[in-house]
């Protein structure tokens, strides 16, 4: 179903009459191709680019010929899923599925690991239930390159407006943001996946901001209806995802080390892109994605929603082998190595290979990663 005609034309995805004329734009877009060019053949690029633009554009046009809705995007999509899951996977496990109703549209909020691959695999548990997959909140931040941003909204990925100035701005951001989310729900019925916090948790520690929540809130808050009231009408879902190992845990170590040591962090243009890429290709072992229940509570305010989501994605995160030992290896106590009893010598192996093959400055921030839910777990139980 579309989008009421001209409503929210700024942040939704786009629509199946769009989509041939968005290819179309892509397939023209010097640096689109410039950056598959750089990808597929960095060696070549400096010297024959005067025959791979042409050969990528023809590529592209022979691939992309019959795509004409969103429907078929999203089985080019699945297919390379399953491609990608063959080489950087283990396995991918899901729990929790069966509760949800396919005649229900849902709210997921996730713990935010990695910046392409979280809503990736949420679709992907929904859709081996037999559900439709989601539409993605993904914050303008990444969609510096026009390219980049319609490559995002022909996957189902709606905007938000980070980059908003002023007050005025800013609220009418959130606010045009909070009702496309309930429409999207109510009246287009469509499920919505968005992060628990604006950025990657990098040092492991999955917490829910409430502002979020609070940006949800607003679209109720104008029809004067209760916090308790309108976040239950939304189907919440609290959807914990955990991998074994993180293609990105080098990277996020070293920002957060910069930061303590330097007091600031800057960022290279094109960072987030090659941490969504590194996301993508890079190992990941085990993966699960967990779902929980629906929260029907009627919780008080925004503050106590997001203490209700994080002790929902804490106590479902899957915790593999590299978590425990990364716990055993930072506190060495009875209690955590009891906890990593059950890990085998090849785990041990392969994660011990894993760390070495970080700089050494960065082994304990890498481990601290690993280990927060492990120790957010062991607290709760104590």
């Amino acid at each position: 179903m579309a989008t009421d005609v001209g409503l929210y034309d700024d942040i939704r995805p786009f629509n199946d009459d769009e989509i041939a004329s968005v290819v179309e734009r892509l397939v023209n877009d010097k640096e689109f191709i410039t950056a598959i060019a750089h990808f597929q053949f960095p060696r070549l690029i400096k010297h024959f680019s005067w025959v791979i633009f042409p050969m990528i554009r023809m590529a592209l046009r022979r691939k992309c010929g019959n795509i004409t809705s969103v429907s078929k995007i999203q089985h080019e999509v699945i297919a390379y899923m399953e491609k990608m899951i063959a080489t950087t996977t283990t396995q991918v496990t899901f729990n929790g599925t069966n509760k949800l109703d396919k005649n229900k549209n849902y709210l997921f909020i996730s713990n935010h690991r990695d910046i392409a691959m979280d809503p990736a695999f949420v679709n992907w548990a929904l859709h081996h239930h037999g559900l439709d997959t989601v539409r993605i909140a993904i914050g303008d931040n990444l969609l510096k390159k026009p390219f980049v941003s319609d490559l995002m909204r022909l996957n189902k990925s709606f905007i938000v407006k980070r980059s908003a100035k002023g007050v005025r701005e800013m609220m009418a951001a959130f606010k045009s943001l909070s009702g496309y989310i309930a429409h999207s729900i109510k009246e287009e019925k469509q499920s919505i996946w968005i992060a628990q916090k604006e950025g990657r948790a990098k040092d492991g520690n999955d917490q829910t901001d409430p502002a979020i929540l609070k940006m949800m809130y607003m679209n109720g808050k104008g029809q004067k209806i209760s916090f308790p009231e309108y976040m239950k009408s939304l189907n919440i879902v609290p959807v914990t995802i955990s991998y074994e190992y993180d293609p990105n845990d080098a990277a996020k170590a070293n920002e957060i080390c910069q930061l303590a040591t330097a007091g600031e962090y800057n960022k290279a243009e094109f960072e987030d892109i090659d941490s969504i890429v590194q996301g993508i290709v890079g190992f990941k072992g085990h993966v699960n994605v967990t779902f929980g229940d629906v929260i029907t509570d009627e919780l008080a305010d925004a503050n106590e929603l997001a203490l209700r989501i994080d002790q929902v994605i804490d106590d479902n995160y899957h915790l593999h082998g590299t978590n425990l030992l990364a716990a055993e290896l930072l506190h060495g106590t009875d209690e955590y190595k009891q906890a990593a009893s059950s890990v085998t010598a090849v785990q041990r192996a392969k994660f011990t290979a894993h760390l070495q093959s970080i700089p050494t400055a960065l082994h304990a921030t890498v481990l601290a990663g690993y280990a927060k839910s492990v120790e957010k777990q062991l607290t709760t139980m104590n």
